[in-house]
């Protein structure tokens, strides 16, 4: 019976060891779950065109997995691109003009900018340093009637729940590469990100603009892993993401996620 045991016991410890070896975690602090005032409005129509290709880099939101449950956000909170991915819960309040009764409340990631106007210091509610939410229009309308325009809401962060793995999608050209990282759960805002080929060490890569990821290595011809650091400290490593026979424009799925 103890030699059960021991078996047991020693399968479950290989076990976890080969999945410490194959993708390392890292685990850092909580977010901010704390409420805030800030002001919401939408743009587009309810089909959400109008809120695609946005300045987080993620293209087609449909495809993409954020579909129209996104929202621009102000200079303030946009911070140059690192809040992309973030998650956040919004309410309406305090007007009982507009507010939905017993609406509740919706969660929305970043996935745009929001872009300040200085011509109109006064009623732009994108400059900062207003907090401020620009939502797809079928999210504006769960709080809020769309002929409001404009609402008084609080907003809090939360943890992303996403489907799937992050995904890897590789643009460039053997002298420079570029990784958009999307369908991040978690933290959900990606502030850091390192790449390794299968013949060279761990190299830091910086970031391009919103959510896109750039090394000038060629690293063409190798298998790709990485290490992803979110904003609240948390790091994963996944471990030959992309195969050796890569090739630009294609997108790889890291298995796991946050």
């Amino acid at each position: 019976m103890a030699t059960s045991k021991n078996f047991l016991a020693m399968a479950m410890f290989m076990a976890l060891l080969v999945m410490a070896m194959s993708n390392v975690i890292h685990f850092g602090s909580k977010i901010d779950s704390n409420w805030y005032d800030a002001h919401a409005t939408f743009y587009g129509d309810m089909k959400g065109g109008e809120t695609m290709q946005g300045a987080c880099g993620y293209g087609n939101l449909f495809e993409q997995g954020y579909g129209l449950e996104t929202a621009a956000l102000s200079t303030e909170l946009f911070n140059d691109g690192l809040t992309c991915g973030a998650c956040y819960e919004i309410m309406c309040v305090n007007d009982p003009q507009w507010c939905i009764p017993n609406a509740g409340t919706i969660k929305i990631t970043a996935t745009n900018f929001c872009p300040p106007n200085y011509s109109k210091p006064h009623d732009n509610w994108c400059n900062p340093p207003q907090k401020h939410f620009d939502l797809s229009m079928p999210m504006f309308v769960k709080l809020a009637y769309y002929k409001a325009g404009i609402i008084p809401v609080r907003y809090r962060r939360v943890f992303c729940s996403k489907h799937g793995g992050v995904k890897f999608q590789i643009k460039g050209n053997p002298y420079w590469i570029q990784v958009l990282l999307f369908n991040v759960g978690g933290a959900g805002d990606v502030n850091a990100v390192k790449i390794k080929g299968s013949k060279t060490g761990w190299l830091q890569m910086k970031k391009s603009w919103g959510q896109n990821w750039l090394t000038g290595t060629n690293l063409v011809g190798q298998s790709l892993s990485f290490q992803v650091t979110v904003s609240d400290g948390k790091t994963v490593q996944f471990n030959n993401a992309a195969p050796a026979n890569w090739q630009f424009g294609q997108t790889f799925d890291g298995k796991i996620n946050f």
